[in-house]
C-alpha cells in the first residue's frame, strides 16, 4: 500500500471529505442537525455516543476507506504517477 500522504494531507477537499464523512454519522446515529450542536458539551456527548455505536463507527471507518481510496487504480495503493505529485494536481483547461 502505497499513498502519497503528503500531498493528500495538503488537498482541502480530502479534509472536507474527512470531516463530513465524520460528521455525518455521528449525527444520523444520534438523531441529530448541526443546528442542535450548541456547545462542546453538546458535541463531546455526541463523540462518545457515538464511539459506543457499533454502526457508526463502522460507517466512519468506511467512509475514510473510501475517501483514502483511488477508485482509478487497483487495489490500495496510488498511481505511479500520483506518487510523484508534489501538490495536488491541477488539470489544465
Amino acid at each position: 500500500m502505497r499513498i502519497n500522504w503528503k500531498v493528500r494531507l495538503k488537498n482541502p477537499v480530502f479534509w472536507a471529505q474527512i470531516a463530513t464523512l465524520i460528521i455525518a454519522p455521528m449525527l444520523a446515529g444520534a438523531g441529530m442537525s448541526w443546528g442542535e450542536i450548541t456547545s462542546w458539551h453538546i458535541l463531546w456527548l455526541l463523540v462518545l455516543d457515538s464511539i459506543k455505536n457499533p454502526v457508526v463507527v463502522v460507517a466512519i471507518l468506511a467512509g475514510i476507506w473510501a475517501a483514502v481510496n483511488d477508485p482509478t487504480t487497483a487495489g490500495f495503493s496510488d498511481s505511479r504517477r500520483a506518487l510523484r505529485y508534489r501538490l495536488p494536481k491541477v488539470d489544465d483547461p
